[in-house]
């Protein structure tokens, strides 16, 4: 058996800190940290029995401890400040010129309605109001008595393009309608056979046209006449309507002639539509009409970096040290753990080290918890839930005060 005792290297009792004696050098150049690093690691060694037993640590132990902590905690931050922040940067350009070498650490980062902006673009091109989808317009010739018309063919004609297999059409719109009643409305004989005719005649007006259209009568007497104009049109004539059938359209009324009466059509109607695939890659782009790189998509690439130590405030420092000293003593208990004893004269000695890694790890994991429950007290969210709930409580407050009775 290896004698333990022979070239052991243990706490000599003090430490110098000098830049580049941790494993990342994070914080080396931090003032504050090289100060407190020291201080921690003569705490540490204090804390586990020095100078009455030996600690099997040396200083860049208890530094690694120290820089690992204040990783650990930069981290915890980060990540309440990611839950908060993500929809507010989402597509901003993690190397625009606003942000510091730093970026997000340590800056307050507003709310706006960008996200929500760009969302509302998605909903614009569904519901017809805007939207980032670019919409076309082509065109049937109606034929007489041709009904059914290829929408692929009419687009292809009157963009002078050809569509290959893959591309899908989305019909938007069908500038197939009757003439508005309003037309009608101000026909010059709609006057006549409408009670009206004699009144005008009677005023000197009866020649006159289209003055009848503008006598002074009631509101519900025109809104009566308008639905009369198109209830008439719909019940008693051939209704313009449509239906689509995958790539066809089907025309309402049929065009031309039917029989031996004449039906009124548009030689031409006109549809807006859009094509499936800009749709489905402005979705991708979510509102961008390029493909953004290098810019915040989700957590994995928001700019937070490390906090900066000397930023950090005494309650964040309490918790540095206390995770610190759990890390610590979880790597003595690992230094002590590989000889479960060490010969002395005529006896041995039982070194603790699977008690200190068992110790350690509970106060780590108690340490995450408390750090994680408070973090997340500070949610944006918990924070308006609270900030209700105190409003809340002011205004119940508030309605016991007595009120003034003014005389005057």
């Amino acid at each position: 058996m290896a004698d333990y005792s022979v070239n052991k290297p243990i706490w000599p009792g003090s430490s110098s800190f000098t830049a580049g004696s941790t494993p990342f050098g994070y914080f080396d150049n931090d003032a504050r940290f090289q100060n407190d690093v020291d201080s921690f690691a003569k705490f540490a060694a204090q804390t586990l029995g020095y100078p009455i037993m030996d600690v099997e640590l040396v200083d860049i132990n208890f530094y690694t401890a120290y820089e690992s902590a204040v990783i650990e905690y930069s981290n915890q931050v980060n990540q309440v400040n990611i839950a908060n922040n993500l929809i507010n940067t989402l597509g901003i350009q993690t190397g625009s010129s606003f942000l510091g070498a730093n970026g997000f650490t340590g800056a307050v980062v507003g709310s706006s309605l960008s996200y929500i902006t760009k969302l509302s673009k998605a909903y614009g091109v569904e519901a017809d109001s805007g939207g980032t989808v670019k919409w076309y317009s082509a065109s049937l010739e109606l034929v007489d008595k041709k009904q059914t018309y290829s929408i692929r063919e009419a687009v292809q004609t009157s963009l002078g393009i050809t569509l290959s297999n893959t591309s899908s059409i989305e019909i938007k719109r069908v500038l197939h309608n009757p003439p508005p009643a309003l037309v009608r409305f101000f026909d010059p004989f709609v006057g006549t056979g409408l009670g009206s005719q004699n009144m005008l005649d009677s005023m000197g007006f009866g020649s006159m046209s289209p003055g009848v259209s503008f006598m002074m009568q009631p509101m519900h007497a025109d809104l009566l006449r308008l639905q009369a104009i198109e209830f008439n049109d719909q019940i008693r004539k051939s209704h313009f309507s449509f239906d689509i059938h995958g790539d066809d359209i089907r025309i309402y009324p049929v065009p031309g002639t039917q029989g031996s009466m004449a039906t009124q059509y548009f030689g031409t109607v006109w549809f807006e539509f859009l094509f499936e695939e800009q749709k489905s890659r402005d979705a991708l782009l979510f509102g961008n009409t390029a493909l953004i790189t290098g810019a915040v998509s989700d957590a994995s690439n928001i700019p937070y970096t490390y906090q900066q130590y000397s930023t950090i405030n005494d309650m964040g420092r309490a918790w540095i040290i206390r995770y610190a000293m759990a890390l610590a003593m979880e790597m003595l208990g690992f230094v002590r753990g590989k000889y479960s004893s060490i010969p002395i004269p005529g006896a041995e000695a039982t070194l603790n080290g699977s008690e200190l890694v068992s110790q350690a790890q509970t106060a780590k994991d108690t340490l995450i918890t408390q750090l994680r429950e408070f973090l997340e007290k500070m949610s944006r969210e918990n924070m308006l839930t609270r900030q209700n709930a105190e409003a809340t409580q002011m205004g119940e407050m508030l309605a016991k005060v007595p009120l003034k009775i003014y005389v005057g």
